[in-house]
């Protein structure tokens, strides 16, 4: 991947439905090389094209991340969160915590709800600590693309 490719990554995370007539202008290329590169990247596996949902624009007003440490197997309690709608993801760490989670849910009263009466009971849960975010309206997931 050159800085070509990148550019070309930065745009598309910018507004994933740009033209190539624009696209290709905006990273030095004609609209049809810009077609090319990308065809190229998407055949290789190394970029997919994907729709993101904003939950906050869903009818989710309070998000958290809950970095959660675990006596025991962590993929278990992931698993667990992983099955519920409230979760947006679930990762392992090698870190200060075992696994993170990232929740939405209606309202504050709501999360609380989550984390006191489905994560702590979760078998092998120890500690919850809670990074809420509420009422932002707009955030953006972006890549460093280098």
């Amino acid at each position: 991947m050159d800085d070509t490719d990148r550019a070309i990554l930065r745009e598309l995370q910018t507004d994933g439905r740009i033209a190539y007539a624009d696209l290709g202008p905006r990273v030095g290329l004609s609209p049809s090389a810009a077609r090319q590169r990308l065809t190229r990247l998407l055949e290789s596996k190394a970029v997919q094209v994907v729709g993101v949902t904003d939950p906050m624009a869903m009818g989710g007003q309070a998000m958290a991340l809950l970095g959660i440490g675990v006596d025991g197997d962590p993929r278990l309690v992931a698993d667990a969160l992983a099955e519920r709608p409230e979760v947006v993801y679930a990762v392992l760490t090698s870190g200060g915590f075992d696994l993170f989670a990232e929740v939405v849910t209606p309202g504050p009263k709501d999360l609380l709800d989550f984390v006191n009466d489905v994560v702590r009971p979760l078998e092998g849960v120890r500690e919850i600590r809670s990074f809420p975010y509420f009422g932002i309206h707009t955030h953006r997931f972006l890549w460093d693309v280098g």
